[in-house]
């Protein structure tokens, strides 16, 4: 979905709206009506902010909601949405693991973070090293190739990720998860027993 909407999308729609863009189109029903709950929006910090929805609405990819209702409804107005898989139940699960996309999970932080750390944890797989391309990363984002250095630095300062490094010859960014804490001795000792 992150990859339909990269293209979806006008290039530099904003993290946030992208990733509201992403929790509608991950929880919409088959006629494309989506119902947001305010504590979701919330926990997203996308709650009470109407330039998000402007901006979708701009780009005629939803139609403006009315902001008194509560939960926010939305009818998406992007019919090609629909057609994405998988079906609405693995979209559903998408939508609550977009939130907290293992193994990158992180504390409440600012959208253009999250939407970064999502879209790294959707390129992430089993080996030590992960990686994609510099370009495929700012589509998803919406970013320029520097904020998202900014960006990638900004979670090796947060832990989130050990290292990362871009090679200007293939354009790929390659990135490395901080390595699982090693029980200490002490701690995997039975209660009582002290080395």
């Amino acid at each position: 979905m992150l990859t339909y909407l990269g293209t979806a999308l006008p290039r530099f729609t904003s993290p946030a709206a992208r990733l509201l863009a992403l929790q509608c189109a991950l929880r919409t029903d088959v006629r494309g009506h989506v119902r947001l709950p305010t504590g979701l929006l919330r926990g997203m910090r996308l709650h009470g902010n109407r330039e998000l929805w402007l901006e979708l609405t701009h780009a005629d990819w939803l139609a403006l909601p009315d902001f008194r209702a509560l939960p926010a409804q939305v009818r998406l107005l992007d019919a090609a949405v629909l057609d994405q898989a998988p079906g609405r139940r693995a979209r559903r699960r998408a939508a609550d693991w977009a939130l907290r996309p293992t193994p990158l999970i992180l504390p409440a932080a600012a959208p253009a973070l999250r939407l970064t750390a999502l879209a790294l944890a959707a390129h992430t797989s089993a080996r030590t090293e992960h990686s994609t391309d510099m370009d495929i990363l700012t589509r998803l984002c919406g970013h320029s190739a520097q904020q998202t250095s900014d960006l990638l630095d900004r979670l090796v300062t947060t832990r989130t990720l050990q290292a990362w490094r871009h090679n200007r010859e293939t354009d790929e960014v390659v990135w490395q998860l901080p390595q699982p804490q090693a029980q200490s001795r002490s701690s995997a000792l039975p209660r009582g027993h002290q080395a």
